[in-house]
C-alpha cells in the first residue's frame, strides 16, 4: 500500500518522524512513501527517503492581496479550520499539489503530521487518513473534527504519557506508537565521549577537568571515589524549533553548578555563550545523553524520544507552543518522575551542601531496569526501536488495500467498529 506523509514545516521533528517511520518499513518498500512538505531543502536531511519521494509544497503564508485573511475571526473563518485564507494564490497551488500528487502516485492512505487543513482538504477528497496526535490540550474544535475524519490517530509517545484531560473517543481511537529514538549502531565508550568533547575546544583548562573525569570514571568502584571531587557533566540540549527560554536560562544554570562542565548542543544567543564551557552543534546526541550527569532539555518530541529510555537524570523547561505541547509532556514526565521541573530543580540544588552535586536527581522510570545501568554513569537502557511503530509499519507493507488493512488491522487494534 502507497502511503504519503505530510509534514509540517515547523523544526524539523516532522520530516525526522516520517524518515524514523520509513526506516521501519522493508528497503525495497521504502520507495512507496512519499513525503509532502514545505520544508526548504536545507530544513532537514534525509537518511532514509529520497529526493524523487519527497514533494515540495508551496508556502501557506499570508499575502496582501489575500481577500480574507487566515483568521478573520467569527462569522468569517470556518470553525473547523485554524488558517485558512481565501484568495491565497500559495494555498491553491499546495492544495493542488498535494491532491494531484496522491492522484499520479497512487496514494492509498496518507498520514498527516500535522494539520487540521491538510486533514479536512483529504476528507472534502475521499482521501483515507490517520492523523498523528500530538501531546497537549488539543481539544478545540479543529482538531476535535481532523480527529473525526481520520481512519484512527498516531501517537508517537507511550500511553502512559497521555494526557487526563484527553477524551475517552481520543484515546480509544489512538494507536499509540511509543517513543522512537534515532537509532544508532553502536554506543561510543566514554572515553571516546571524552575524546569527543576536547575536540570540541581549544581551552586547555577544559581539556585537563574532562582528563581529570575520564581518570576518576577510571578508578575501581570500590576505591572511595567521592562524588563531590569529580566534575559533572551537563549537557543541555536545544532544537531549532525555539532555544531563547532555555538559553535565558544558562546564567542561573551556571550559578547552581558552578563548577560543573556545562555543554550546549544546538543553537545558542551570544550573550548567553560564556555561561557554558563548550557550545556545539552534533549530529549523534546519544553520548552526551548516556554519559552526561545531567540534561537540560525542552520537551520536543525528538529530543526526549531519545532521553527517555537513558537513565540521565533530566531536568524539564519546555517551550512554548501552540495547545501547551511542551507544557503537557513536560508535566506527564514529571508526574512519572522521570523528570524534574526547572523550579523544582533550582529549590533542591540551592538546599544543597555542594552546588557541584546533581546526581540527587532521582529516577522512577519503569522503562528502565537498574540491571543494565552502570554505577558510575548513566547508560542506555532500550536501543530497541518501537515494537508499536515496527508492527503499524509492518501492517502497513503487507497489506495492499486501504479498505482491507482498515477493517482487518487496526480496527481490531483499537477495538473499534464505526456505523455501517
Amino acid at each position: 500500500m502507497r502511503i504519503g506523509y505530510y509534514a509540517h514545516h515547523h523544526g524539523s521533528g516532522h520530516c525526522r518522524q516520517a524518515d524514523k517511520l520509513a526506516a521501519l518499513l522493508p528497503f525495497e518498500l521504502r520507495q512507496q512513501m512519499t513525503v509532502f512538505t514545505s520544508l526548504p531543502t536545507d530544513g532537514y536531511c534525509f537518511s532514509t527517503i529520497t529526493d524523487e519521494q519527497i514533494v515540495r509544497l508551496s508556502t501557506e503564508d499570508q499575502l496582501p492581496e489575500d481577500v480574507l485573511s487566515g483568521r478573520a475571526g467569527e462569522y468569517w473563518q470556518p470553525s473547523s479550520l485554524h488558517y485558512s485564507p481565501v484568495g491565497n494564490r500559495h494555498v491553491q497551488t499546495r492544495s493542488w499539489q498535494l491532491l494531484d500528487q496522491i492522484r499520479q502516485r497512487h496514494i492509498a492512505l496518507m498520514i498527516i503530521d500535522v494539520s487540521v487543513e491538510v486533514a479536512m482538504l483529504c476528507r472534502t477528497a475521499s482521501v483515507p487518513y490517520l492523523y498523528v496526535r500530538l501531546a497537549g490540550e488539543r481539544d478545540d474544535e479543529p482538531h476535535l473534527n481532523a480527529f473525526a475524519g481520520a481512519l484512527g490517530l498516531l501517537a508517537p509517545y507511550p500511553r502512559q504519557l497521555e494526557a487526563a484531560a484527553t477524551p475517552d473517543w481520543v484515546r480509544q481511537k489512538t494507536l499509540y506508537l511509543d517513543f522512537m529514538p534515532n537509532k544508532i549502531d553502536k554506543l561510543s565508550t566514554f572515553p571516546d565521549f571524552i575524546d569527543k568533547l576536547i575536540t570540541l575546544t581549544t581551552n586547555g583548562d577544559i581539556h585537563k577537568r574532562l582528563y581529570l573525569r575520564l581518570d576518576y570514571d577510571n578508578k575501581p568502584a570500590n576505591d572511595n571515589k567521592d562524588n563531590n571531587n569529580k566534575d559533572h557533566i551537563v549537557t543541555v540540549i536545544k532544537g531549532y524549533g525555539g532555544h531563547d527560554a532555555i538559553d535565558a536560562k544558562l546564567p542561573e544554570l551556571r550559578c547552581a553548578l558552578p563548577k560543573a562542565l556545562i555543554i550546549s548542543l544546538g543553537p545558542i544567543n551570544d550573550e548567553v555563550r560564556d555561561c557554558v564551557d563548550i557550545a556545539a552543534h552534533v549530529d549523534d546526541v546519544s553520548p552526551f545523553i548516556a554519559y552526561s550527569d545531567l540534561l537540560l532539555m525542552a520537551c520536543g518530541l525528538n529530543g526526549i524520544a531519545q532521553a527517555y529510555n537513558y537513565a540521565t537524570p533530566l531536568v524539564v523547561l519546555p517551550d512554548e507552543r501552540p495547545h501547551r505541547e511542551q507544557e503537557v509532556m513536560a508535566e506527564a514526565l514529571i508526574e512519572q518522575g522521570r523528570a524534574l521541573s526547572w523550579a523544582k530543580f533550582i529549590t533542591q540544588t540551592s538546599n544543597l551542601n555542594s552546588q557541584n552535586t546533581p546526581s540527587f536527581l532521582s529516577i522512577n522510570n519503569d522503562s528502565i531496569s537498574n540491571e543494565t545501568i552502570n554505577n558510575e554513569k548513566a547508560a542506555l537502557t532500550d536501543i530497541q526501536p518501537s515494537m508499536a511503530a515496527q508492527n503499524f509499519m509492518d501492517s502497513v507493507a503487507e497489506y495492499v488495500s486501504v479498505k482491507a488493512w482498515f477493517q482487518e488491522w487496526l480496527l481490531p487494534q483499537l477495538g473499534l467498529r464505526p456505523e455501517k
